[in-house]
């Protein structure tokens, strides 16, 4: 702040505050050093440097790194509720995997900066965006997490299977976690079957698991499923994702269909779902959705509104567009 006749300390004082600061700031010279130098006591550097700083002597500028949005990253955070949003770089003209790679390297660079060694974490099975950050991260030097447990029936197509496997396998084993498995699909053929997994001795354990996570990791799904997910047997068939478009859907998260509000499309393709309930997925502390591009606009927009997530990893595209909302 400029200095005004009520801040404005005396001019000798101003000298002495203007060359500690100096040789601080300017010199890299250490409090030691300097109060030895000016024969004064390191307290009275302290004090001295506090007050430079609160008459406006020295004044702190933070310059923001290339590719790095902090701004934008605020307004999503003020506009949305959420606790963190992270926007990575990616090229205006990026194709669908340039796209994914740096969503991935995004999410990757995340978790590495905030895990904290007992996170109990909840990991969707058909996203090609976590298998991108998945083969992006390094292995932690110290237990990244606890548990790594899958959110989502991860039983699929032979062809398809060692995608939902390599997601928990290689997260687990670079955090030097755990790894729990769903050992039934996504989607089953009736509710009938979904309750009769559900009870298994298996199943039932996983829903322990479930009641105690401290982090979700998700990728948000359009109506329209990825390639790998078509390929698994997990999709929904074309006829139940017209009904559902006709319901209003936008998106899912770990096949919990939602509309553009974020409400949940209830019925009977949700009761053929094996996967984390609505109400457990809610209770998770810290949410975190992975996605982008123009194509997952409309989910994304449906997951914020419906508070699905607390931290968002997208794309800068995606995010001014969500921004300007």
């Amino acid at each position: 702040m400029p200095l005004t006749p009520y801040t404005r300390p005396a001019d000798g004082q101003v000298r002495l505050l203007t060359k500690v600061a100096r040789m601080y700031h300017e010199r890299g010279v250490r409090q030691a050093d300097i109060a030895a130098a000016l024969n004064i006591s390191q307290a009275k550097v302290s004090r001295l440097l506090k007050r430079a700083e609160s008459v406006g002597i020295v004044r702190t500028i933070v310059t923001v790194a290339p590719g790095v949005y902090a701004e934008l990253e605020e307004q999503l955070e003020e506009k949305y509720g959420l606790a963190e949003a992270v926007v990575v770089d990616v090229d205006h003209d990026a194709d669908e995997g340039e796209l994914l790679a740096s969503l991935g390297a995004g999410a990757a660079a995340y978790l590495e900066a905030t895990l904290s060694g007992s996170d109990r974490i909840g990991v969707s099975s058909w996203s090609q965006t976590i298998l991108a950050m998945v083969d992006r991260m390094r292995p932690f030097t110290v237990r990244g997490a606890t548990e790594v447990v899958q959110l989502l029936g991860g039983v699929g197509a032979p062809e398809a299977q060692s995608h939902s496997n390599r997601i928990l396998g290689e997260l687990a084993r670079t955090l030097g976690a755990e790894p729990v498995y769903v050992q039934a699909p996504g989607v089953v053929g009736d509710p009938a079957i979904r309750d009769s997994l559900l009870q298994d001795p298996s199943m039932q354990e996983v829903a322990r698991h479930w009641n105690d996570l401290t982090m979700a990791i998700m990728g948000i799904g359009s109506i329209e499923p990825s390639d790998v997910l078509a390929t698994s047997g997990n999709a929904f068939a074309a006829e139940e994702r017209r009904d559902l478009l006709d319901q209003g859907a936008v998106g899912d998260i770990c096949h919990r269909i939602f509309r553009a509000d974020g409400s949940l499309v209830r019925g009977a393709v949700d009761d053929r779902i094996i996967a984390i309930t609505v109400e457990n997925l809610r209770r998770i502390p810290r949410r975190v959705g992975i996605a982008g591009g123009d194509r997952k606009l409309e989910a994304i927009h449906g997951a914020l509104a419906g508070d699905w997530v607390t931290t968002l990893v997208t794309d800068l595209r995606s995010a001014e567009a969500l921004a300007a909302r």
